[in-house]
């Protein structure tokens, strides 16, 4: 708009005002096509391969559990059908403050499959999902330590196709593959494995899927208690030892889709706080000189953590430049784009996904859980344990 009418318009504001327009541009069309597209030539041009075989170690799968009476037996009987020696295998549920009867049904379950070595724990203090995994895992001697979401079923052989990838000595985790069941965060699963996938192929992936995931035992470090989201610290570590953390798209834990917005944001704004709690605790891993996937860190899940911060800024920016017809027309795109995510979240909370109006909706939806999550984080008020959302 016109100096005249806006004194911050400056002459020198006229010409800083479009540089940092387009500088948030740019940022936003790394962060969401650049970045990937890199990723895409390194992995053409330089892949850095590892060894696969047909390997057999000893293996834990791990089921941390609170109040998930609707959903163990299910998992149990998921569990004692996945393809892997019985005598290489075992099954461990830690129960953490259940107050249902996820115990009882657990091991009755059990009951019922004797030779599947299940063991039940329950502690009967909630003392967060970092510290039940950190104990139980303190209990285990098995090679490879598997861990899996009480409400995640997973493929007949998610196992074998995860352990195969340890016969590389490089290679300290794995993360599985997460397919959400349904139209609403189906499509942004199937952005982010591809990413994964390529992050894998370059270098490490930044973050495994904690619906499952696997460590090797002799260099898994506990997550400190206080962690919001362990399994990102848990991977992170393993980054931090020196070791590679891979994707295996063969093994794939499947999930409902949540429809419940209410729990969405609560699940969504709780990961973005432990995001900016990992952020400001691991500073070393943007540290190119340290470890060489920093720039993967900083493109892949630092900058999505920033540019949602930067939405507004590009909006009020636009405003100051839309005497000129092109930067006019920007300002409609956007406000366009916006009265689409309005109309997504309409047909959301009619129980409507899928399509463009759902697409610019979660666009919006997930930003905005990020900078709650931000606020949650500098303010303390994100406990380690977490209210069911299902």
């Amino acid at each position: 708009m016109a100096a005249e009418y806006f004194p911050f318009c400056t002459a020198k504001n006229q010409i800083m005002i479009p540089i940092l327009f387009w500088l948030i541009i740019t940022t936003f069309l790394y962060t969401y096509i650049g970045y990937p597209l890199l990723l895409i030539l390194l992995a053409h041009y330089r892949p850095k391969t590892w060894e696969r075989a047909a390997i057999t170690p000893t293996v834990t799968l791990v089921i941390p559990a609170y109040n998930e009476e609707a959903y163990i037996a299910d998992k149990l009987e998921n569990s004692v059908t996945l393809q892997y020696p019985q005598d290489r295998i075992e099954i461990a549920v830690i129960s953490s403050g259940s107050t249902d009867k996820t115990v009882a049904v657990a091991t009755q379950c059990a009951a019922q499959f004797p030779a599947s070595r299940i063991h039940i724990h329950n502690r009967p203090k909630r003392q967060g999902k970092a510290t039940a995994i950190n104990w139980i895992t303190s209990k285990l001697d098995s090679e490879i330590i598997i861990y899996t979401d009480a409400n995640a079923i997973l493929n007949t052989g998610s196992i074998q196709a995860i352990v195969r990838n340890f016969a590389d000595t490089n290679i300290g985790c794995v993360s599985g593959r997460k397919q959400v069941q349904g139209n609403g965060e189906g499509v942004y699963w199937r952005y982010e494995s591809k990413l994964k996938q390529l992050d894998s192929a370059v270098g490490s992936v930044m973050g495994a899927a904690g619906e499952l995931f696997a460590i090797r035992r002799t260099i898994f470090r506990p997550a400190p208690e206080d962690s919001i989201i362990e399994d990102f610290v848990m991977t992170m570590n393993v980054i931090v030892n020196g070791y590679r953390v891979i994707y295996e798209p063969d093994a794939i834990a499947y999930e409902d889709d949540l429809l419940n917005l209410h729990g969405d944001w609560q699940r969504r704004t709780r990961i973005a706080a432990g995001c900016f709690q990992t952020l400001f605790r691991m500073p070393a891993l943007l540290n190119p000189y340290i470890h060489k996937t920093a720039w993967q860190y900083f493109s892949h899940k630092v900058l999505r953590w920033i540019t949602p911060f930067l939405l507004p800024v590009i909006l009020v920016l636009n405003g100051f430049l839309i005497t000129s017809p092109f930067y006019a027309a920007l300002f409609a795109v956007q406000l366009f784009v916006y009265l689409l995510s309005l109309a997504g979240w309409l047909r959301v909370r009619q129980g409507k996904t899928g399509g463009l109006l759902h697409a610019a909706f979660f666009f919006f939806f997930t930003n905005a859980a990020i900078i709650a999550g931000f606020f949650r984080f500098i303010q303390r008020g994100q406990s380690v344990t977490w209210e069911k959302v299902r």
